[in-house]
């Protein structure tokens, strides 16, 4: 008989609380973590993938393979478009998500989570100032880019520092005709830079060289990205780890719960790390999962 009233009250109360509770929780998103459990949002160019190989350092591939064995999730954090990220085959396998042209475009296989695009007003007027000062400036839109007013100079950066090659060939912008333009890079100096943004009033502007910025409307930026990823994932703030090296991982390095900058970070991006690892060519993105238990 004590059997048989324990069941009772278990079907009677105990069995509709857990369902009342489990629908509670899908129907109002609510973010639950484990609490050894981590999202990791790295970089690419001289975070993740050196700049002097052009890949991923084998230190890096373990760590992240290992971090994956034990349900850390992997996002890549880049001011690189889509048809850019070219260089990340070693570890392709093990990416949850992607955040591309500095958190303009984020998606996670064929879904788009979050996407703002540059206001067209915006975009003739940098192209204007490129006409009248004769700087190149690389296009980006939904499908692939463009280069206006192409130089050597693109190629040389993109080909010999980044890996990218063909913008010697990239076609005009009149193949982007239709499409949200997500990103303007163009090739200026800081100084430059200082005279031109005043005239771009719904822009971002992120800067990793002094050879060139990365332009974005203003509501993306790696660290909204984030929140964008964040959100839709139902990953706590908490519990994500972002690690960069430039001016454009600022902003995500400040947003996520831990900011690492690589030892080779600029000075300014270390100021703000919560911790600053290794270089990347001296396994820093492997110390850093490591100074943290991840692996």
């Amino acid at each position: 008989m004590i059997f048989m009233a324990e069941d009772k009250i278990k079907k009677q109360f105990y069995y509709p609380c857990c369902q009342i509770l489990s629908n509670f929780v899908n129907n109002h998103q609510i973010v639950i973590h484990n609490m050894n459990r981590y999202a990791i949002f790295s970089d690419i160019d001289g975070t993740l993938v050196s700049f002097k190989t052009h890949r991923v350092p084998e230190s890096a591939v373990q760590a992240l393979t290992e971090a994956h064995k034990r349900g850390h999730r992997l996002y890549i954090s880049t001011g690189r478009p889509k048809c850019f990220i070219i260089n990340l085959k070693q570890i392709e396998h093990l990416i949850d998500g992607y955040m591309t042209t500095n958190g303009a475009y984020c998606y996670i296989g064929k879904q788009e989570v979050y996407c703002r695009s540059i206001c067209p007003k915006d975009v003739q007027t940098l192209l204007h100032f490129s006409d009248q000062l004769g700087f190149p400036c690389v296009v980006v839109g939904e499908k692939n880019v463009a280069v206006y007013h192409n130089t050597p100079e693109v190629n040389d950066i993109f080909y010999g520092q980044l890996g990218v090659p063909g913008l010697d060939k990239a076609p005009s912008i009149d193949a982007l005709k239709g499409q949200r333009i997500l990103q303007l890079t163009p090739f200026i100096s800081p100084e430059v830079e200082k005279q031109i943004m005043p005239h771009l009033p719904h822009c971002n502007a992120g800067r990793w060289t002094p050879r060139f910025l990365d332009i974005t409307d203003a509501n993306a930026d790696k660290g909204k990205g984030l929140l964008k990823m964040a959100e839709h994932e139902k990953i706590a703030i908490s519990h994500t780890l972002a690690l960069g090296d430039g001016g454009n991982d600022i902003p995500i390095i400040k947003q996520a719960g831990i900011g690492i900058a690589m030892g080779n970070a600029s000075e300014h991006t270390k100021e703000i790390a919560d911790f600053v690892t290794h270089d990347v060519d001296d396994n820093g993105l492997a110390y850093a999962l490591r100074h943290y238990g991840l692996i």
